[in-house]
């Protein structure tokens, strides 16, 4: 035998040694497996772990740029498996499948997650999802390819990227987590985590019409509990214990995002906060004021309550996701000086939000 052909029967054997090595093996020593229930099994010709409620998480990934790679198999199952990568504490990036929306526009979801609250009620639409069918029955493949501020999702080895996307939260490394099924579980194979390939290709993400005169920036409190609000008489006492002090502004042009700055779930009891706003107009007069929240708000204005409403998950129909936008209105009956409009606004999950305009601001100013 030459040398040459000892040679590349050499790197022969070694691309065949890293091929192999890409695929992260399914067990207890590279990752942590937090579910109802796991079995780690051979799977319609594929090596897998069937996942039921729950996630597994790759030990001391570091992530920061790169592509992340797996397999799932695809059933018509209602279910949000996907990934979380660059996880710190309570904040990560996250990409997820909805199986059961196949063909809708929102079939699959690219969000974050904010102090344990993933906002899909506020990043919807084509700039975060897109239209696919998805095989039924069968392997499907997702690609995710992350660098810096950008990432791009590929499925079923697509040659061009099926979204583009600009990330949340400032790009540093983290965890990456990967999720599974809701009660009926799911199957997953071909997990592979390459940090030295990161190349996007033609990044295009979306758009997104803004709403034209929205406020720009509320003042918040801190958090306090709904049910401090359910008589009216005891508002004032509510108000007068609130801290202030944070600020929310406007993203996309849209609305604000409240657990940008204050946590849901965290030792302090309480799900809602107050989002201020100072408008001093020029008389006593009537304006509408038109706004948009998630979960639920109580309005007031100069200490009264005069609004409730609840625009949360399935409460006008069954099919209603809450998401956000200018749904509500009420008229206001300002007067001559500075006036104090609070929105109490309280949450659950899918996003906690706040938007709202006025049609006309003469001679009004906002603060």
């Amino acid at each position: 035998m030459s040398k040459s052909t000892i040679f590349f029967a050499f790197l022969l054997f070694h691309s065949i040694i890293a091929l192999s090595q890409e695929i992260i093996p399914l067990d207890t020593v590279n990752w942590d497996i937090n579910a109802r229930s796991y079995v780690l099994e051979s799977f319609k010709g594929k090596d897998a772990i069937y996942l039921q409620a729950g996630s597994m998480t790759l030990k001391d990934a570091n992530f920061l740029n790169g592509t992340i790679e797996y397999d799932i198999y695809m059933t018509e199952t209602r279910g949000f498996p996907g990934v979380y990568f660059r996880s710190n504490g309570s904040d990560a990036e996250q990409f997820y499948i909805r199986p059961h929306q196949s063909g809708n526009p929102d079939a699959n979801q690219a969000v974050a997650v904010f102090k344990g609250i993933t906002p899909w009620q506020f990043y919807f639409g084509p700039k975060y999802s897109f239209v696919y069918d998805y095989p039924v029955d069968q392997w499907m493949h997702v690609k995710i390819v992350v660098h810096d501020d950008k990432a791009q999702v590929y499925l079923d080895h697509a040659e061009k990227p099926n979204l583009s996307w600009q990330l949340f939260h400032e790009a540093k490394a983290g965890g990456l987590t990967f999720t599974g099924g809701l009660a009926n579980g799911i199957h997953l194979a071909n997990f592979k985590v390459n940090k030295d390939e990161f190349e996007l290709k033609d990044f295009n993400p979306g758009e997104r019409e803004p709403i034209e005169g929205a406020i720009a920036q509320w003042e918040v409190s801190d958090k306090f509990e709904e049910k401090l609000l359910d008589n009216p008489n005891n508002v004032q006492s509510v108000i007068n214990g609130r801290k202030w002090g944070q600020k929310i502004v406007l993203e996309e042009g849209v609305a604000a995002n409240i657990s940008r700055k204050v946590e849901l779930r965290d030792d302090t009891p309480g799900n809602t906060v107050f989002a201020k706003l100072t408008i001093t107009a020029n008389k006593d007069e009537t304006r509408l004021f038109e706004f948009g929240y998630s979960d639920r708000v109580v309005v007031l204005l100069n200490g009264e309550p005069i609004y409730k409403g609840n625009n949360g998950f399935r409460t006008r129909d069954y099919r209603y996701l809450g998401t956000i936008g200018l749904f509500d209105a009420v008229y206001l009956n300002l007067k001559k000086g500075k006036n104090t409009l609070l929105l109490a606004v309280s949450e659950n999950f899918g996003g906690w939000l706040v938007t709202g305009r006025f049609a006309n601001t003469q001679g009004l100013k906002i603060e």
